[in-house]
């Protein structure tokens, strides 16, 4: 695929091309700025432009607006980069047109991730096109290709979204895709989905409002964790122009508004702020909302689906959650069960995981060896199905087989001692109060930080609130490392 590349940084602009032409295997034009880059795409349109945002003369979002205004970008998509947790930049950079967006630094992987699912999408819409195109004609020649080609459209579109290659391997888990399909019916009402951290909450709810792929109405998903409270109210309903200190002229909308027509996920409700929670209670009974200091009510027409890892029914108990708000959630409820709870699952999911990423890292695995099967049968999984995943993913990075052996996911049954922690060729390293004990040949300090980080997600059985208060983390830099290994 041809890709135009623009960044006035040399360094990176060279880096980001050598991955991708050598790495990856694609056609990189290098342009060192966004008038270089504009004459390169009128000459000759690119499927694929990346482009950092901050850049002297035209910036980023500037030449993503005047790209997809030309007549020729229908098949274009941008990818824009910009500064780590610049949400505000990020939110520009989709509505002026950009296909995704990623945080500086750039993870490489992520990267790839991306460009493949651009080729998908360009794909999918060339292929779209010549359907709607001759449809007709297609129609009276051959009924059943024009089938096939449909499924295929929507088996891509699934995976373009997130909600294709899902794994259903138990009883409850095919109860609660039924579950979601009756509800994918009725977006009228609220969905409270309760499950331990890993367990794929968002996977249902966008089970709930893709139903069978064909949707294209807005998922905006907000984590309520990572929103710090005092920007809560302008993050989830949007603010009128001279609103407050340093608000836009123009005001801004809300992820609420956003999601008209289609749906909000608000993820782990249980953390809403207390002073939140009556105004999204008003939301739910009235369906509309007021931006922050405006005087005009805005209907609205979403689904409002909300997710949580902890007891919803105690915190109510507790006065840590409002009872009339939990009602209003609670109107239909799943709970997805821990890993733990459906061991059938498990080995059909690790071989799923295993399939994906062993073409994903051109790895020849194919199976797994049947101690392996008991070892993951018998783990008690406490970060459940992201746990799982990250397991197979890492032994397919560290080694290339026919199957999977049980040494290479001994770091599993490795990770019983509180006080010893075993990484990759560092032999065993103690740690006790006031006393540190090193291996004698080196020590690989990312591994080791990796193992304690994970060692402390286990100890609080996959609560990162818990875990990065006993690691004397914020939850932010928890996640943050967690994105890092």
């Amino acid at each position: 695929m041809r890709i135009l590349l623009i960044d006035d940084e040399e360094l990176s602009l060279k880096a980001l091309s050598g991955f991708l032409t050598h790495q990856l295997g694609h056609d990189v034009i290098e342009c060192g700025d966004s008038s270089e880059a504009l004459k390169q795409y009128k000459t000759t349109p690119f499927p694929l432009v990346i482009s950092d945002i901050r850049m002297p003369g035209i910036d980023g979002i500037e030449l993503s607006r005047y790209i997809k205004s030309l007549p020729q970008s229908q098949f274009t998509d941008i990818i824009l980069v910009t500064g780590y947790g610049n949400m505000d930049a990020a939110i520009q950079a989709l509505r002026a047109g950009a296909y995704d967006f990623l945080l500086k630094p750039i993870d490489v992987e992520e990267l790839a991730s991306i460009v493949r699912r651009v080729e998908e999408h360009i794909s999918l819409l060339k292929e779209n096109l010549d359907l709607k195109t001759n449809f007709e004609n297609q129609v009276s020649k051959a009924a059943s290709e024009v089938k096939e080609k449909y499924e295929l459209i929507k088996s891509a579109y699934s995976k373009i979204v997130g909600i294709g290659n899902i794994g259903i391997f138990s009883e409850k888990m095919r109860e609660i895709r039924d579950m979601t399909e009756k509800l994918y019916q009725d977006p009228s009402l609220p969905v409270l989905i309760e499950g331990e951290t890993g367990t794929g909450k968002e996977v249902v709810a966008r089970l709930i409002h893709y139903g069978q792929g064909d949707v294209t109405t807005p998922f905006v998903s907000i984590n309520c964790t990572a929103i710090p409270s005092n920007l809560f109210e302008t993050e989830l309903f949007g603010y009128e122009g001279g609103a407050f200190t340093d608000a836009k002229k123009k005001g801004a909308i809300g992820k609420f508004e956003l999601a008209q027509g289609g749906t909000i996920f608000l993820d782990e409700i249980g953390d809403l702020p207390l002073e939140i929670q009556p105004k999204l209670l008003r939301v739910l009974e009235e369906k509309a909302i007021y931006r922050v200091g405006g005087l005009k009510k805005i209907d609205l027409d979403i689904r409002v689906i909300c997710a949580t890892n902890q007891n919803l029914q105690q915190k109510v108990k507790q006065g840590r959650f409002r009872e009339d708000l939990f009602y209003r959630l609670n109107v239909a409820y799943i709970r997805v069960p821990p890993l733990r709870e459906r061991k059938e699952a498990i080995a059909p999911l690790a071989q799923l995981f295993l399939t994906r990423y062993a073409e994903a890292k051109n790895r020849r695995f194919r199976f797994l060896h049947r101690d392996v099967v008991k070892i993951l049968e018998e783990y008690p999984w406490p970060g459940n199905i992201r746990e799982l995943q990250n397991t197979i993913e890492r032994a397919v990075l560290l080694y290339d087989d026919i199957e999977i052996r049980p040494e290479y996911i001994r770091f599993l049954t490795d990770a019983d001692s509180d006080t010893s922690f075993r990484g990759p060729e560092t032999g065993t390293i103690v740690l006790e109060p006031g006393k540190i004990r090193l291996p004698a040949d080196k020590l690989d300090l990312k591994a080791l930080e990796e193992e304690i980080v994970q060692k402390a997600l286990s100890k609080f059985n996959g609560n990162k609130t818990r875990a990065a208060e006993y690691l004397g983390l914020t939850r932010s830099s928890l996640r943050s490392r967690l994105k890092e290994f």
